[in-house]
């Protein structure tokens, strides 16, 4: 299989789901080749109800945008607020 590397930023209540890092810190990951962020969400166990904003390169992108290596990606949550 051949495979990417991306830089993910998680952010709010989506960090747990990388473990111990904090809201926004960059963690390098390899995914497959060919890589959606829909599959990205789903390799990530990412509830879909979660998952509110995807950037790709600090562009707004839907889910079925195709990531490339180097590719640096951050996903958001629904923000509430009071």
């Amino acid at each position: 299989m051949v495979i990417m590397k991306i830089t993910l930023r998680l952010y709010a209540t989506l960090t747990k789901f990388l473990g111990d890092h904090s809201s926004g810190t960059p963690v390098e990951m390899e995914i497959p080749a060919g890589s959606t962020l829909q599959s990205l969400v789903i390799l990530l166990k990412l509830p879909p109800e979660e998952v509110k904003i995807t950037f790709v390169n600090g562009i707004i992108c839907e889910l079925d945008k195709q990531l490339q290596d180097g590719d640096e990606v951050g996903i958001f949550p629904p923000i509430g607020g009071g």
